[in-house]
């Protein structure tokens, strides 16, 4: 399962509030409603990830639209799997999650940009932050 950190799904909808922000401070846009469905779900069952094949199509695509203007890849061009480590010291990533990377889901893909970014070892974290 690849699922969504709640994280995520508040950087959405802030995403989408300024977007399209409301114009009476209660009508909200279709996409911020659907995001937050989601959002009030994941805090009455006390979750923090939510399946993203279970996301209701208009939650997904609002998700989606937010997801797109991110980096696709933590990447730094300074590569130390093809050296034989089994994590990037430049990204972070381990060896099968850079080999496997395109074939990836946005889901799968936030779960490790999430993880390398809690671990912040990476030299995309402080030696070569520029690059990132």
């Amino acid at each position: 399962m690849a699922g969504i950190h709640i994280t995520d799904i508040e950087a959405a909808i802030n995403f989408w509030r300024e977007r399209r922000p409301s114009p009476d401070g209660v009508t909200l846009a279709p996409e911020l409603r659907a995001l937050a469905e989601v959002y009030a779900l994941m805090v009455f069952h006390h979750q923090d990830e939510a399946d993203e094949r279970g996301f209701p199509p208009a939650a997904w695509a609002a998700w989606k639209s937010w997801y797109d203007t991110l980096p696709d890849t933590p990447c730094i061009a300074i590569c130390s799997t093809s050296q034989g480590d089994a994590q990037c010291k430049g990204c972070g990533r381990s060896f099968a999650e850079v080999q496997h990377w395109t074939g990836m889901t946005p889901g799968e893909k936030r779960q490790v940009w999430r993880r390398i970014t809690i671990e912040g070892g990476a030299w995309r974290f402080n030696r070569y932050a520029e690059r990132a």
